[in-house]
Formats: C-alpha cells, sequence, structure tokens
C-alpha cells in the first residue's frame, strides 16, 4: 500500500519562485523583475475578487447552484486580500527603515 504525497496548495495564494516578466531578459533589471512579479500578483487578485464578486451576485439572484462554490470563493478572496496587505505593510515598514538609516 503506497500513499500519495501532498501536493502544493492551488490558487492565488500560492507562491511561486519568481520569473521575469515577459519582455525582459533573464539579466535583467532587478527592479523590473521585482515589478512585474507585484504586477502579476495584483492581477491574480483582481480576478479573484472578481470572480467572488460573480458569485455572490449569483447567490443574490437565486441563479448559483451550490452554495459552498460563493464561500470558498469569499474566503479565498478575503485571504489574498490579507496577504496583500500584510505584504505592503512589510514593504512600507522596510522603506521606513530604510529611510531612517540614511537620516
Amino acid at each position: 500500500m503506497s500513499i500519495d504525497p501532498i501536493g502544493p496548495i492551488a490558487g492565488p495564494l500560492r507562491i511561486n519562485a519568481p520569473v521575469a516578466p515577459t519582455g525582459v531578459a533573464a539579466a535583467g533589471d532587478a527592479a523590473e523583475v521585482f515589478g512585474g512579479l507585484l504586477s502579476q500578483s495584483v492581477e491574480s487578485l483582481q480576478a479573484t475578487q472578481t470572480k467572488a464578486d460573480a458569485l455572490a451576485i449569483k447567490a443574490a439572484t437565486g441563479d448559483l447552484q451550490d452554495a459552498h462554490d460563493y464561500m470558498a470563493a469569499s474566503t479565498e478572496a478575503g485571504l489574498a486580500t490579507q496577504l496583500t496587505v500584510a505584504i505592503r505593510d512589510k514593504a512600507v515598514a522596510a522603506f521606513t527603515e530604510i529611510m531612517r538609516m540614511q537620516a
């Protein structure tokens, strides 16, 4: 009897290795790579929230077949938003600390 290993978690909260955005060479500017990574993350968050909003509208109009679809999408969007806010707060704190070191 063999036991299958646990696979990675799918969804917008999945953390992937940073990749260069399209059009940027592998040895490109680090700021462009970081900016591309942030853009991809925000687009993923927006798509997750759009999906949750669409399911909320279906739930309100009575067109939603399974209520758990909306609950899962809503929770996923909430967690993705919390992660984004936490990353933003850490970035602001790091920027503030860097500016304090320069003074």
